[in-house]
């Protein structure tokens, strides 16, 4: 249990730099968006949580964080007991993610939005994880969705934005890799699964690079020994072409490592996606992963994530989800989106050196007259630089030291004979 004085566990204090790392990371990647015309929406950090827990979020919703009615008694506590029924007690929960607040903001504001929509959405949300490296109960969201764009524009200008934002971010040899629903249905059916256990299935397909394809048979041995065999022989067959990376984005190179009879159409599509995205940045690559399949049970087609080799999770991923926003509206509406992890991203760039250049740090003497320091300060901030003021002590160097892991890239030392900013000496920190 954390002390009163440290953050609940699985969340963070942020100290200046780290909040300034990120901060630069956050704008790098907003402005990467919007300029691939995207609009930024913001919705509650609270939703229903009968919201929550429509099946929307697949395993998500058992991670998320209820919060009590107001007004409890004893009595509702007892009826809760009884029934079992232990979200009688609840009415909102904090988000878990950003897509399902998005599709309640969607057929909120449908009359009041274009026909294709093109959302960022940047927040925090919440999980009730159990705390790791690289996985916490308060992270941020960087999302992009398109709403009501049934072709593969969507998926095309999706990856184009995301590839572009990681580029801006100065992260090279990213690989994207892709898969489609269609494709991973397909295998299953081949394999002789019967439909109502594909989730299952999947959810054991997902761990393949944690337990190998031998865990995968172990784990659906249980329930269908037959069908677990032909489903383990073909990933020991590809579970080499998924050590390179996948393989790419062809109908031959992806037919060459299927069964026989495996949706065409879906094939085919990924091609077609592959030609669209040729001029991607030279950091990233694309490549097709039939094993990748992507946590969440609402996706109905093309997925991809980002695998980065800093990283030993994936730094992002998505893909399409048209059946969910019908949910809400009667009617299906095309939908697909994009999410980069910003938790892992921020941890492998680096902030430009160029972002402290007009930043200074005035070191004063206690006998500087305070109009007169204030009017110095004044003068730097109307030029455009950021200015701290820090009085002078014997240790120096630690001032110096201080003034730098906080960002800072300049320093001048300000004296009673200081008349004006020209008449400052600016030296480098560092």
């Amino acid at each position: 249990m954390a002390s009163p004085i440290t953050p609940p566990r699985g969340m963070r204090d942020f100290l200046p730099a780290d909040k300034a790392r990120r901060e630069h990371a956050l704008g790098v990647i907003r402005r990467s968006f919007a300029a691939h015309g995207f609009d930024e929406i913001e919705t509650p950090v609270v939703e229903d949580v009968a919201l929550l827990h429509s099946g929307l979020g697949g395993d998500n919703e058992k991670l998320s964080f209820s919060v009590l009615k107001r007004g409890l008694d004893g009595d509702d506590l007892t009826a809760a007991i009884e029934s079992g029924d232990v979200l009688s007690l609840t009415d909102l929960g904090l988000r878990f993610d950003l897509t399902v607040p998005l599709a309640r903001f969607y057929a909120t504001h449908r009359a009041d939005l274009p026909p294709v929509f093109r959302a960022i959405q940047i927040a925090p949300v919440w999980r009730a994880e159990r705390p790791q490296k690289g996985r916490y109960r308060q992270f941020v969201q960087c999302d992009i969705d398109i709403i009501g764009e049934q072709g593969q524009l969507a998926e095309v200008e999706l990856i184009t934005a995301t590839a572009a934002a990681l580029d801006a971010l100065g992260l090279k040899d990213c690989t994207i890799r892709i898969n489609d629903r269609r494709i991973l249905n397909g295998l299953l059916e081949y394999c002789g699964f019967a439909a109502a256990r594909w989730p299952q299935v999947l959810i054991s397909i997902d761990k393949l690079d944690k337990i190998g394809a031998a865990g995968v048979v172990a784990e659906l041995e249980p329930e269908g020994a037959d069908s677990a065999a032909v489903l383990g022989g073909i990933l020991e067959n590809l579970e080499p072409h998924i050590a390179d990376g996948g393989v790419e984005l062809t109908v031959e190179a992806i037919t060459g490592i299927l069964p026989d009879g495996i949706d065409t159409d879906a094939v085919a599509g990924l091609e077609s996606l592959a030609h669209a995205l040729d001029s991607l940045p030279t950091g990233v690559t694309l490549r097709f992963d039939p094993t990748l399949v992507r946590g969440m049970g609402y996706y109905t087609g093309t997925i991809f994530e980002i695998a980065h080799p800093g990283s030993g999770s994936s730094v992002g991923g998505g893909g399409r989800y048209d059946g969910m926003i019908g949910r809400f509206l009667g009617s299906d509406v095309p939908a697909a989106g994009f999410s980069i992890g910003f938790e892992r991203v921020v941890d492998l760039i680096e902030v430009p050196a160029d972002e402290t250049a007009d930043s200074v740090v005035l070191v004063y003497d206690v006998a500087v007259p305070l109009d007169r320091l204030l009017a110095v300060k004044t003068e730097l901030i109307a030029s455009g630089r950021r200015v701290r003021l820090e009085k002078r002590t014997k240790n120096l160097k630690a001032i110096l030291d201080r003034a730098e892991a906080a960002g800072f890239g300049t320093f001048a030392i300000v004296t009673p004979e200081t008349t004006d900013a020209a008449s400052l000496e600016l030296k480098a920190l560092g």
